[in-house]
């Protein structure tokens, strides 16, 4: 149930006006869709706007993540493609650095031996687990995504940007735990992304997740 809220472009100028230290634009239905990323709005927001911002979606290979950064973008968020060919990730970070290089991991709940641990607080290892869902969420990979996780920032990824399936849009947390894990197993900041809807939540992210930062869609 997607919901059109607006020109991109115009967001973004009144999040920089509000007091956002950077922007994440993310086309969450290019990959489901093999289209190309969003390299006019990328130029479009870059004249715009002067806090960092990431693009990501549809990006596939050491080519597009240059387009978009020659396009305005600081940092280039890969997800689908870093899945099936986790080569993309060393090949980003060697030819453009570390630091602009963000690695999506989209992960959702599954329970071990047919258990329903699907509500979002502190769930014991034995009762869940956590795996990566490709193409804009819509597709599970056989990946775990704590391992997954780990493998990304040692092949060169400069920042995680981790998102709950579970709670995306939900409006009511993020999942705590699995930032948690996540957080305390990479060595590189890791993004909160998935289910804000209160101040409180963002703090929550940073306090028990520890995250390095939050987002809110």
């Amino acid at each position: 149930d997607f919901r059109d809220v607006g020109d991109p472009v115009d967001a973004a100028r009144r999040y920089d006006e509000e007091g956002a230290d950077e922007l994440v634009f993310l086309d969450i239905t290019a990959s489901l869709e093999h289209r190309s990323t969003m390299i006019d709005i990328a130029r479009r927001v870059a004249e715009q706007i002067f806090i960092p911002f990431t693009v990501g979606g549809g990006i596939r290979t050491v080519e597009d993540i240059r387009d978009t950064l020659l396009a305005g973008a600081d940092k280039v968020s890969i997800m689908t493609a870093a899945v099936y060919d986790p080569d993309l990730i060393n090949q980003a970070a060697e030819r453009y650095g570390n630091q602009c290089i963000v690695v999506a991991v989209d992960a959702k709940r599954v329970p071990r031996e047919g258990r329903d641990d699907s509500y979002l607080g502190p769930a014991p290892d034995e009762a869940i687990e956590w795996r990566i869902y490709t193409h804009g969420g819509t597709r599970p990979a056989d990946v775990d995504a704590l391992a997954y996780s780990i493998e990304a920032v040692r092949r060169g990824a400069g920042e995680l940007l981790v998102t709950s399936i579970d709670a995306d849009g939900t409006k009511a947390g993020y999942d705590l735990e699995l930032l948690r894990r996540i957080s305390e197993s990479v060595s590189v900041p890791v993004i909160a992304s998935g289910g804000a809807g209160s101040v409180d939540h963002l703090y929550q992210a940073l306090d028990y997740g520890k995250a390095d930062a939050v987002l809110a869609a």
